[in-house]
Formats: C-alpha cells, sequence, structure tokens
C-alpha cells in the first residue's frame, strides 16, 4: 500500500536536523531516469583470433628484424660504409614506423573521445544531469574551439556558463553554435558524392568501374565527415568508423526502401522508364547518400537534440528531379 504525499514545513519543531536534506537535483531527473533500462555485458569468448594474429605478428616482426640485422651485418663486411647506410635507413624506417603507429593511436583515442560525448550526451538528455551537459560542452569547446568558425560560437557558449540553463538546453545551444555549421558542410559532401557516383556510374562503361568508384568514393566521403567532425582515423581508426557506419546502416533499416525517394524510385519504376545506366546510377547515388548519413551519425559527437536530422531528400533530393526529368 503507497503512502500519500504529505507537505512539510522547514522549521516544524517535530522535524530533527538532518532529517530533511535540499537538493538542487531536480526531481524530474530522477523520474526521467526511473525505468531506463540498463544494458548488461554481454559474456565475450576468449579472443583466440586475437591472440593467434598478435602471435603470428609478434614472430613475423622479429624474423624482420634478425634479416635487417644479417642484411647489415653482411653489407658491413663487405664494405663498412654500406652497413653504416643500412643502419641508418633500418634506424629512419624504425622511426618512420613509430610515427604510424603514433598516428593510428592518436586517430583512434580522438575517435573514442567523439563517441564518449555522443554517449555522455544521451545519458545526460535521459536523466537531465547539469554537470554532465556542462562537463559536455567544455569538452566540444576544447575540441572546436581552435576553429575560426568555431570561435564566435565557442565565445557565445562560455558567456552561458554560469547561467542557470536545462541541460537539454544548454546542449541544444552547444549544437546550434558548433555542429550546426559542420552539419552543413556535411550535407555538401553527401550530396557531392551522391552526385559524383551518380555521374560516374551512369556514364561508365563496365561494372567493375563502377563497384571500384563506389568503394572509392565511399572510402573518400567517410573520411571527409571525419575530419568535418574532428576525427583523423588512419587505417584502423578508418576500419573501426566504417564498421560503426555499417552497423548504423543495419539498425537503421540498410537501404531505407521505406523512404519516401526510395519509394519514389523502385515504386514509380523510373529506372524502367529512363535508361538502365541512369537508373543505375541514380541508384548508386541514393545508395551513396544514405552511407553517408549512416556515417554523418557515427562521426557526429552529438546526437541531434533541437537540429532537424538530415534526411535523404536533404542531400539526394536533385537525383530524383534529374531523374524524374529524364523520364518525362
Amino acid at each position: 500500500m503507497s503512502r500519500q504525499p504529505r507537505a512539510y514545513r522547514l522549521d516544524d519543531p517535530n522535524i530533527t536536523a538532518g532529517a530533511v536534506q535540499v537538493t538542487e537535483e531536480p526531481f524530474d531527473a530522477i523520474e526521467a531516469a526511473d525505468g531506463v533500462v540498463v544494458p548488461m555485458g554481454v559474456k565475450r569468448r576468449a579472443p583466440w583470433l586475437g591472440i593467434l594474429l598478435s602471435a603470428l605478428s609478434g614472430l613475423l616482426l622479429l624474423g624482420l628484424g634478425l634479416a635487417v640485422e644479417n642484411l647489415i651485418v653482411d653489407l658491413y663486411r663487405v664494405a663498412p660504409w654500406l652497413g653504416w647506410l643500412a643502419l641508418a635507413l633500418a634506424v629512419l624506417a624504425v622511426l618512420a614506423f613509430l610515427a604510424i603507429i603514433g598516428r593510428e593511436v592518436s586517430g583512434i583515442w580522438r575517435e573514442q573521445k567523439i563517441e564518449s560525448l555522443r554517449e555522455a550526451a544521451v545519458d545526460a538528455l535521459a536523466v537531465k544531469d547539469h554537470k554532465a551537459a556542462k562537463g559536455i560542452v567544455q569538452d566540444l569547446i576544447t575540441l572546436y574551439g581552435g576553429r575560426a568558425a568555431a570561435a564566435q560560437g565557442s565565445a557565445r557558449i562560455k558567456g552561458l556558463t554560469d547561467e542557470i540553463i536545462d541541460a537539454d538546453d544548454r546542449l541544444a545551444i552547444a549544437e546550434r553554435e558548433l555542429l550546426a555549421p559542420l552539419d552543413r558542410q556535411a550535407k555538401r559532401a553527401i550530396a557531392g558524392a551522391a552526385k559524383q557516383v551518380s555521374l560516374v556510374t551512369a556514364v561508365s562503361p563496365r561494372a567493375i568501374v563502377d563497384v571500384a568508384f563506389v568503394i572509392f568514393a565511399a572510402v573518400r566521403l567517410l573520411r571527409t565527415l571525419a575530419r568535418i567532425y574532428g576525427g583523423r582515423p588512419g587505417f584502423l581508426g578508418f576500419l573501426r568508423l566504417a564498421k560503426a557506419a555499417f552497423n548504423h546502416l543495419a539498425v537503421t533499416g540498410g537501404v531505407a526502401v521505406g523512404d519516401s525517394l526510395m519509394q519514389q524510385v523502385l515504386g514509380l519504376g523510373l529506372a524502367a522508364r529512363i535508361s538502365a545506366k541512369l537508373g543505375e546510377g541514380v541508384l548508386n547515388g541514393l545508395m551513396t547518400a544514405r552511407f553517408g548519413l549512416a556515417a554523418l551519425s557515427v562521426c557526429r559527437p552529438l546526437p541531434f537534440i533541437r537540429e532537424e536530422a538530415p534526411k535523404i531528400g536533404d542531400v539526394a533530393g536533385e537525383l530524383i528531379s534529374r531523374a524524374e526529368a529524364a523520364a518525362s
């Protein structure tokens, strides 16, 4: 049996000291957190594949090092200056290898930072955590404060640091001041990639050229979006981003066959009424746009709060217009 709500006065002599605590945490934060499903950790099997690859890589490096050492010794026996030259080249190769490793580690760290910001923002919005929202905004200012385009937005946000603002409003202000210009750049990049894919696949003579260019355009688009939102992925970081983008595509419905524009292409049979190559180019452009939208959601450090999430019509609507004009 639940109790009925009651009211108390803080100066009531019947209330002992310390029995009532007044906090600044809003009650709606507790209500918002109530009922939130906490994901349980999934038990993972022993990473035998990773252990195997690591062991083989270690053996390969040891063999390569031994081979280089033997090469340097043999060259030194032939002529001392050849041995010193080989040693200098080996040191230069080691330095370049360490630089590549450092770049990969730095790129993965920045990607993880962006992912952690997005996850923290989702959690802060769910429970209206004001302190967490302030920390996220400060991290965003640190991430984008060095850019000339974000200087004014960062200054305006810093002026609101001590203001009493709800968590969602504070994050929405940061989204408008810092991320809205980046969103416009990202949409232009996606639209440009979709047009290029549509044009090239419409005029290319062979299917292998289509496949190669679509892969090339997707790789370039993913790297471009990552750089727009502050990521600097190396090879391993790029593979990590690509996996996340494809996972996002799988969660959101793959090629978005339920989207109005895709229904317009497939349902009205535009690909059948115009030339086969032009119809194929339109569909390939739409697929590239869908991948770009998924990559945008993965690279963006905040979820869409007040800004409208871009749809395929925002980045590929011109493709449909061209197809309709050709069909008519």
